[in-house]
Parts: structure tokens; C-alpha cells; sequence
């Protein structure tokens, strides 16, 4: 999957946040909706601009950002 197809970023959209192209919708969106519990199926229903590739570019982009070094050090937040 070479998600550079489906996923662009332009200063002028949304700051400059990744969005999915020809869309307003960013990456960091469609995550959200995601982690809120939505579907792929929910999504696809509500913007039907969207594609089972477009989504699977989401996280394939999100793949690549986590491999260029882009880790983040979660605080434990199990209890002791």
C-alpha cells in the first residue's frame, strides 16, 4: 500500500495536518472516530468520499510516521 496515493498535506488545508486526499478529512480525524469505537463500516457510511483504501492508507501512513522515529514515551499509568 503506498499511501503517498491517498494521503497529501498542503499548508493550506487544516494547517497543514495529513489529510486524506481530495477530502478536508485529516488522518488525526479519522483516528479519533476509530478510537471513539466508529467502524470502518460507520465511516464509510457517513463520508462516502472515503474508500477501504483510504482508510487502510490512514494507518499505513501512521506506520511509516511510527517507524521514522516518530516514538513517544507513555508514562506507566498502571496501578502500583
Amino acid at each position: 500500500m503506498r499511501w503517498q496515493d491517498y494521503i497529501t498535506s498542503n499548508p493550506e488545508i487544516l494547517a497543514g495536518k495529513p489529510v486524506i486526499k481530495g477530502t478536508r478529512l485529516s488522518v488525526e480525524f479519522i483516528l479519533n472516530l476509530l478510537a471513539e469505537g466508529w467502524t470502518v463500516e460507520q465511516i464509510l457510511e457517513n463520508y462516502p468520499s472515503l474508500t477501504l483504501d483510504s482508510l487502510k492508507a490512514v494507518f499505513a501512513f501512521v506506520a511509516d510516521c511510527m517507524r521514522e522515529e516518530l516514538i513517544y514515551e507513555l508514562e506507566n499509568r498502571e496501578a502500583a
